[in-house]
Parts: C-alpha cells; structure tokens; sequence
C-alpha cells in the first residue's frame, strides 16, 4: 500500500518514479553516486604515456561518462519531473537518515570533480516506513505525515478484484474476509494486501471456487510467512473461514 502511492502520484501527474529502496548498511555512495572504477581504469589502460600528461584526459576519467547516478543524485537532477520514493527508510541506520536529512534539505549534492548539482523545484518525496524502529524527530518534522491503515472488507474486496480480475468475486470476498479475521489475531506477522492477492491468485490458481478447512490449511504459506503464526492458525481454523 505505501510504495503503492508513490506509484499512483507518479502515475497521475505523469512523473518519472525513482525508487530508492533502504536496507541494513546502505551508504551514501550506494544513494547518491558511485565512480565506474572498472570502466576508468580499461580508460586509463587505453591511453598513451603523453597523453596521460594532458589536463583533458585526466578530466575526462572523472567525466560524466564515467559517473554512476543512484536514485538521489537522478532525483536531483529530475527535479520536479520525478517523484523520490524513499522505501522503509526504518531500514537505515542513524548515520544513513542524517544524511538523507542533509540532502533532501538542500536538494543539491557537491561532486568534487564535476561541481554542484543542484534543483530549482525539487521532486515530490515520499518516505515510508514499517516502524522497524522510530525515526528522528528533525526528518518528521519535514514530513507530511499519513498513517495507512488496513482497509475495511469492501475496500479489500475491491482491491482484489482490480488488481486480480482472474479471481471470482465469491472468492475475492471470502479470502478478504479469512485475512480480515487473521489480523484480529495474535500473529508475529499480520498480513498485508499484497498477501491477500498472493492468497487469492493461489487458490485461484488451484482452482479453488470457495475456501474450505483443507484448501486453506494447504495455502496459509502464501498468506503467513512464520512458523508460530501457521501453527496457530491451523488451530482456529473455524476463525478464519468460519
């Protein structure tokens, strides 16, 4: 649901999405830019020792066409022709989410060799976050803040239906409703709407025209991803599907 918004701004504004998506040790260099050492030093091999003397040639390996853009650098460069989308920023360390703070305050990064660049009207950004842990009070307070909940069973029903038009109606609405009671539960895990679609895609798939005690049991691994939630699933069957 939320990358899915940035999507849909994107989509309806005709903006370019550039996705940026955070993880356990992401780096400013994996961010922002990255020099192709690779491709410079086949450069290097290829010139002569004169030509090695020459200004231009030194200019020309830390060139642009040896410049790697990661998602922040193309956003600045974009400006208000993109939409940033910042995913599960949570993922990232401290020092990570200071220097995203830094950047998307300016929206301008200095390249030693090649100057700054720099946006006149910066691109719409979208930060999510699965509250892994908090994030720091100086980024939210730049942020327009929006909670997304889960939504109501009609809501679902029609999610299912637009995004799997291959699943009958009678079993896009009984598959909401098993996720809607699987989240009342005490689950590690509480199923999302991506994983209703994979549940009912897979008993679709199956064949499946309506949800039973075995076709379920068989299936909860598309729709739980722990052990301890499957096991007590598999206890309460009556419910989910009663």
């Amino acid at each position: 649901g939320k990358t899915e918004l940035a999507k849909a701004i994107a989509s309806a504004f005709g903006l370019q999405l550039i996705r940026l998506q955070c993880y356990e040790g992401i780096d400013a260099n994996q961010a922002l830019y990255e020099w192709d050492y690779t491709r410079q030093l086949l450069y290097v091999r290829t010139l002569t020792e004169q030509a090695l003397q020459d200004k231009t040639a030194i200019d020309d390996i830390f060139g642009p066409r040896f410049l790697v853009e990661r998602p922040l650098l193309k956003a600045i460069k974009a400006g208000d022709r993109a939409v940033l989308l910042v995913d599960e920023i949570d993922r990232a360390d401290d020092e990570f989410e200071a220097f995203l703070l830094e950047v998307l305050s300016d929206f301008q990064v200095t390249i030693p060799e090649l100057g700054t660049v720099k946006c006149k009207r910066p691109p719409v950004v979208v930060l999510t976050s699965n509250r892994t842990r908090e994030l720091h009070d100086a980024l939210k307070r730049r942020c327009l803040f929006h909670w997304i909940d889960y939504p109501k069973l009609e809501r679902e029903v029609e999610i299912v239906r637009a995004r799997a038009p291959e699943v009958p109606e009678e079993l896009a609405r009984q598959v909401s409703k098993a996720v809607q009671n699987l989240r009342k539960m005490d689950l590690q895990k509480r199923p999302g709407v991506a994983e209703t679609l994979d549940w009912a895609r897979a008993l679709d798939f199956l064949g499946a025209e309506r949800m039973d005690a075995n076709v379920t049991t068989a299936t909860l691994g598309s729709v739980l991803k722990d052990r301890d939630d499957i096991e007590q699933v598999k206890n309460n069957m009556s419910g989910v599907i009663g």
